[in-house]
């Protein structure tokens, strides 16, 4: 949302003292934010903050990691920053060269050199490619270009063999577009049109035909969706013998409806609005997210079923069982080879991964690559390609251990995965051990947690705690390697008072709302009971102080996004808790997110506070409208980016600005210039935005702020 002051005393709430704030590039509103920037950074020049950010820019600039790549024919591309680079570079090898420990690479795009000569700041956000005819080798893809790192992107046709944009080619202007290829000279165009093309989520409700050199304006309408859904989404399936167009009607962010084209008409696959739909080949998958009832047939939420298409079209409705949740595991994602259907799984947050062969009636095998308390995802290589399609890739991950690359081929000839790259380590992790541990929340739900931290671990409370959670959208929190992490909080030391070295001891929280037990996890903490994702937060909290690892003094709280609205609410709520919070790009002001950027397509989430009955339960958790005149608050960064188009800048803006206004003395507000919902465009912004996380929380921690 781009307001000017004018326009908001027209919307309701506009006795709220801070609604100015909501013009996100007013020059008074930047003028404030210049000068709150200041004083937090002010604050940081004292601290070791620089030599942090240093530190962490290191990691990221690293030209040791694992430069991850996609196939497409006989190339390997990878997107690709480092100091030299840091807009970065896309670029592509063979195979051959790829598995040598210092690949050649063809350099595709500099985005450094383009944004030099086009005075653009352009902020990569990925290719398509156009998939050429039999025999011939990959050439047209669409290059995404973000000109701020917001979600609004510009579409250019690029040539790989020539390297370089198509001369009149395919150029579609900055939006929050979705766009995708219909054939060597059209694309499936869903974009900002001018009135009535937009939901009210802000994302497009029309795809249109655009053929070459056909203006954008003439597109012919091809699908469209009620302007008060989320998203109109149209693909043409390139897979050869499988040729087809499909559309999504996505309601929300649970809700869709998915269309086949056929006879020139859309037809709509009869499964219910909450189940995912996945076409493949003559294969239908299907993922319910809450208990669907077919023919007397209870298909638990979670679960994994699959269909032949055609027959299902024609009426059948026999499925096969792929999977079937229990209380402990959850189905994550699903890829498929040529032979082979792999599924990403979580039993207690640590993965699984299981292997279904479809020519012998879906047989599963457990894939022996998965140690416990780490993250491994399987995914093909390439199901298309002759020699390879039964190749997947296995990256592997841990709180302390470095992530590998491998690859492996499924069935008769296969073997265990081979290891093409690692990861360098970016921290001295030997003293370390990793930890499960259950907390018991309000209602007597168990919800996990991973602590992080020194094998010898004075258990008094004094150790300087960093706790961090999301629970929402049914994302789940799994262990990771980060050399980030690492360096910015666990390779930390002081000496307190009594003369203990302590360590910093992070920890990962998996509340409901997120994705680790699959829907019905994420579902217990919809809405109005979105209070369930706080308590197990708080929970956590109370059984790392119980357990004595910390005490209220040293533990602190971090979250981003719907992470901030988590960690406001501890804030707000459970302000007795936590001796600091960090929180980043945040909802904050429920009353009025669904008018912000992208709010409204979170509805399904939240709850819509323009309802009045609703919003008697959203309030409950609207930390702007739950700060308290002389409530004893733990010091607080605020720390969002003016580019951000998703959750925009404007909820951290008032909650900061009330929290001055109240008296409260000991919070901070930092807005990036650019960057995005990321909060950062590149690695400097990035190591320059978690340093000040770090250094502040750190500080805050052990006394000293």
């Amino acid at each position: 949302m781009t307001s000017s002051t004018s326009d908001l005393s027209a919307v309701p709430n506009a006795d709220d003292e801070f609604l100015w704030l909501e013009d996100i590039y007013g020059d008074q509103q930047l003028d404030w934010v210049r000068a709150e920037n200041k004083v937090t950074e002010d604050l940081l020049a004292g601290t070791g903050f620089e030599q942090t950010e240093k530190r962490l820019l290191e990691v990221l600039d690293s030209t040791e990691r694992i430069p991850m790549v996609a196939k497409r024919g006989g190339h390997y591309y990878n997107f690709w920053r480092d100091a030299e680079h840091p807009k970065g570079l896309w670029r592509r090898t063979t195979w051959e060269s790829y598995c040598t420990e210092n690949p050649q690479w063809e350099i595709l795009l500099d985005l450094d050199e383009l944004s030099r000569a086009e005075g653009m700041e352009w902020v990569w956000g990925g290719s398509a490619f156009l998939r050429p005819a039999d025999g011939t080798p990959y050439r047209r893809a669409l290059v995404v270009l973000s000109p701020d790192g917001g979600d609004a992107a510009r579409y250019r046709e690029f040539d790989v063999v020539d390297r370089a944009f198509v001369p009149g080619g395919f150029d579609i202007p900055a939006a929050k577009n979705r766009i995708s290829w219909a054939g060597p000279d059209e694309l499936y165009v869903g974009t900002d049109y001018g009135p009535g093309s937009m939901t009210s989520s802000s994302y497009p409700r029309t795809s249109r035909i655009l053929r070459r050199g056909m203006d954008l304006a003439d597109a012919e309408p091809y699908f469209e969706i009620p302007e008060d859904h989320m998203m109109a989404v149209v693909a043409h399936d390139q897979t050869p013998g499988f040729e087809r167009d499909l559309a999504i009607d996505i309601v929300d962010f649970y809700n869709s409806s998915t269309f086949l084209r056929r006879d020139g008409q859309w037809v709509r696959l009869d499964v219910p609005l909450d189940v995912n739909v996945d076409v493949h080949r003559q294969w239908l998958v299907l993922r319910p997210r809450t208990d669907w009832e077919l023919d007397g047939v209870v298909h638990p939420a979670g679960s994994l079923l699959a269909a032949d298409l055609e027959g299902f079209l024609a009426g059948n409705r026999e499925l096969a069982t792929l999977f079937t949740p229990d209380p402990a595991t959850s189905l994550q994602s699903w890829s498929w080879t040529r032979d082979h259907l792999l599924l990403n799984l979580l039993r207690d947050v640590s993965s699984e991964i299981s292997v279904l062969d479809p020519a012998k009636g879906w047989n599963a095998t457990v894939l022996d690559a998965c140690p416990p308390l780490h993250t491994v995802d399987a995914y093909a290589v390439d199901d298309e390609d002759e020699e390879a399609g039964n190749d997947y890739w296995l990256i592997s991950t841990g709180f302390l251990t470095p992530s590998t690359l491998s690859r492996g081929t499924l069935g008769s000839h296969g073997g265990a995965a081979a290891v093409v790259k690692e990861s360098p380590s970016f921290f001295d992790a030997s003293s370390c051990t990793v930890e499960q541990h259950f907390a018991v929340s309000a209602d007597g739900t168990k919800v996990p947690y991973f602590q992080v931290g020194p094998k010898d671990l004075v258990l008094d409370g004094g150790n300087p705690t960093l706790l961090n959670g999301y629970g929402g959208f049914e994302q789940a929190l799994t262990p990771s390697y980060s050399g980030v992490v690492g360096r910015g909080w666990l390779e930390r030391s002081f000496t307190d008072d009594g003369g203990v070295q302590r360590s910093g001891v992070y920890v990962l929280a998996n509340i409901r709302g997120g994705g680790e037990y699959g829907p019905d996890w994420h579902r217990a903490a919809l809405q109005e009971n979105r209070h369930r994702a706080y308590e197990d937060f708080a929970a956590v909290a109370q059984d790392l102080v119980d357990r004595g690892v910390t005490s209220r003094e040293h533990l602190g709280c971090t979250g981003r996004s719907n992470g901030g609205l988590l960690v406001g609410n501890m804030l707000t709520t459970y302000p007795h808790l936590f001796g600091a919070v960090s929180c980043g790009v945040p909802l904050l002001d429920m009353r009025r997110y669904t008018k912000l950027s992208a709010g409204y397509s979170w509805i399904a989430e939240y709850g819509d506070p323009d309802v009045p009955e609703q919003w008697e339960f959203v309030k409950t958790f609207s930390p702007y409208h739950l700060l308290k005149e002389d409530a004893d608050y733990p010091p607080t960064l605020i720390w969002t980016a003016t580019s951000d188009d998703r959750v925009g800048p404007v909820q951290a803006r008032k909650m900061a600005a009330r929290m001055k206004a109240m008296g409260v003395r000991n919070v901070w507000f930092h807005e990036a210039l650019e960057g995005g919902h990321a909060g950062a465009s590149d690695n400097r912004q990035a190591a320059r935005m978690y340093a000040m996380s770090y250094e502040f929380l750190w500080e805050a921690l052990t006394g000293r702020l």
